[in-house]
């Protein structure tokens, strides 16, 4: 028997497993596919957590009241939310435990804003955080256990590329210093190769994930996957373990102490999704599909849990929203590439709807974007992103990379449309041609002088972070001028669920009188967010799923009360690659 059961190995599942077994308990983490990190390891890895010790030590401003004031503004309900206020109270001490007693490392992003940045309380940066680059030689044999990134981020089949690198390597062609860069960076590649089957040089989510499973191992948690858990089991009014199946044989394992589910949330769950999505969102979710046969919510539910109301207004709605386009991979599988930072913002690029208009500030977050389709669901599902070709050769567009020699088998399967002139791509993507002609035309007389008339973009620090600060006066507008024109359709998918498990301040599940179900907890997407539906800033999955992993594993181990503060010295862990 263990004490404590841990369902799913994202990173709200790791960090409780890793807590738990730091505080000396004895703890079975599954997880039903063959591969450790869920989403977590194909993410950008950001990990938001407001106020926080690593910002301060940077010189980065940052207070209680400013969260507060700002989540005020952003996050519906948010300052009467008990789990909100845990968050935030406890989430700094979450890092240092985890710091202290695993491999964890995490660093600020000095630049990156809140999404609204607008608003009073945002910050500019700091309060994301990002994990240190890990080698992943560090994992021994286990590295294969890990799972890879989406190849569609990866270079020469198997390099990943930092944040700070992307920038550089756009410069490729023009810089020396640039060239070097990417020159060393290759053959490191080539020499990781040898000894595994792609880069070891991680960062990212990817990054984030290793070094948890890293800790996971070092901590001794027993670890098994393709391991299906089909039920809770209850004894005495309490959850006391799972059932589970592997290989088609069924058993059972207990927990002395409690069962966290930390499944991934209920994104592929055919069953629960629609009651918290409109229908025009449609199905596609940007998240790792387990296949597991019960999400974490229903798994809760079968014990009288209680769920988050139903509802499917757009503005109700409780999902983290991406725009995605939709390809065929060569191995026949299908696939989404997620337009999250890497082209939407950049100047020479703008979206349509169906009757050929722009219909949002395309330099909005991913949330946001999506938000805008789904209000105009009737004309902008699909939308379409439309840029010329000096845009194609210097950003890429969509899975198609920067620098590209060539795109052509991305047009014979249909998932770049490519025509001479503006009004044959309108006919191509089926809109009408004077219409795109038209909006071209408008856009590019403010493009000129870097203006956005319509929607002003490029008018928040966040937009212009994520344009091109090389395009002046604005990195995020240019015009669209130099044929032959693109486009690639986008359609609206999550990154995860916001609806999930209620739950309190500890991360233990709540029946539907609002009482504590003893022994079961649920964290990560499993839990309802905290964020109640919003995205308020680059990171706010992975932070509360970090936070609340802790919170569940020390209310299951029964060290309720914040952690002492850590030593000094922290114990060693792998070397930034």
């Amino acid at each position: 028997m263990h004490d404590i059961i841990v369902v799913g190995s994202g990173a709200a599942g790791l960090s409780a497993a890793c807590t738990a077994a730091a505080l000396g308990k004895r703890v079975l983490l599954l997880e039903h596919s063959d591969r450790i990190g869920g989403t977590t390891a194909i993410s950008g890895g950001m990990v938001w957590i407001p106020d926080n010790h690593k910002m301060h030590q940077a010189g980065l401003p940052d207070s209680a009241a400013a969260t507060r004031e700002y989540l005020d503004q952003t996050v519906p309900g948010s300052s009467d939310d008990p789990r909100m206020q845990a968050f935030l109270s406890r989430g700094d001490e979450a890092i240092r435990f985890l710091e202290a007693h695993t491999s964890l490392r995490l660093q600020p992003v000095s630049r990156y804003p809140d999404y609204y940045a607008d608003l009073p309380g945002a910050t500019a940066g700091g309060r994301v955080l990002e994990p240190v680059s890990f080698d992943g030689r560090a994992l021994g044999a286990d590295f294969a256990r890990l799972r890879d990134p989406l190849p569609e981020f990866l270079l020469f089949g198997g390099m990943m590329v930092s944040r700070e690198d992307l920038p550089v390597l756009r410069r490729v062609g023009r810089s020396p210093q640039a060239q070097w860069h990417a020159l060393k960076l290759l053959a490191r590649f080539m020499l990781q190769r040898l000894q595994a089957h792609r880069g070891t040089s991680l960062v990212l989510g990817n990054a984030l994930a290793a070094r948890l499973f890293k800790s996971a191992l070092d901590l001794g948690v027993d670890i098994a996957t393709r391991t299906s858990v089909i039920g809770l089991i209850e004894t005495d009014g309490r959850v006391a373990g799972v059932r589970t199946e592997f290989d088609g044989q069924r058993g059972e394992s207990r927990a002395s102490l409690g069962v966290i589910l930390a499944t991934g949330g209920l994104s592929h769950d055919s069953a629960l999704r629609p009651r918290y999505v409109p229908a025009a969102a449609g199905t596609l979710s940007a998240t790792v599909r387990s296949g597991a046969a019960h999400s974490g919510a229903a798994l809760a539910a079968g014990t009288g849990a209680q769920l988050t109301p139903a509802t499917s207004t757009i503005d109700g709605a409780q999902a983290f929203w991406v725009p995605v386009s939709r390809f065929r991979r060569s191995d026949g599988s299908t696939a989404l590439f997620p337009h999250t930072v890497t082209d939407r913002a950049k100047p020479g690029l703008i979206a349509v709807n169906q009757t050929g208009c722009r219909f949002v500030n395309e330099a909005v977050s991913y949330h946001e974007f999506v938000r805008a389709q789904l209000r105009s669901a009737d004309s902008a599902i699909p939308a379409w992103l439309i840029c010329d070709s000096r845009f194609l050769w210097k950003y890429g567009l969509g899975r198609i990379r920067p620098f590209a020699l060539s795109a052509r088998a991305e047009q014979r399967s249909g998932y770049l449309h490519t025509a001479p002139t503006l009004e044959a791509l309108a006919t191509r993507i089926g809109v009408p041609p004077a219409s795109l002609a038209e909006t071209v035309r408008a856009f590019n007389v403010g493009a000129a002088r870097g203006v956005d008339t319509a929607f002003g973009r490029g008018s928040t620090i966040y937009q212009r972070h994520l344009g091109d600060a090389d395009q002046q006066p604005n990195p995020c507008v240019a015009p669209l001028e130099r044929p032959p024109y693109h486009a690639v359709a986008v359609f609206p998918a999550d990154l995860g669920m916001s609806a999930g498990v209620r739950t309190d301040p500890s991360g233990r599940a709540l029946d539907e009188a609002g009482r504590a179900i003893e022994g079961l907890y649920a964290c990560g997407n499993d839990m309802q967010s905290v964020m109640n539906g919003a995205y308020p800033g680059p990171g706010i999955t992975l932070g509360p799923a970090l936070v609340f992993g802790y919170l569940a594993a020390r209310n299951a181990c029964g060290a309720e009360a914040p952690a002492s503060r850590p030593p000094a010295v922290a114990p060693a862990a792998a070397e930034k690659a």
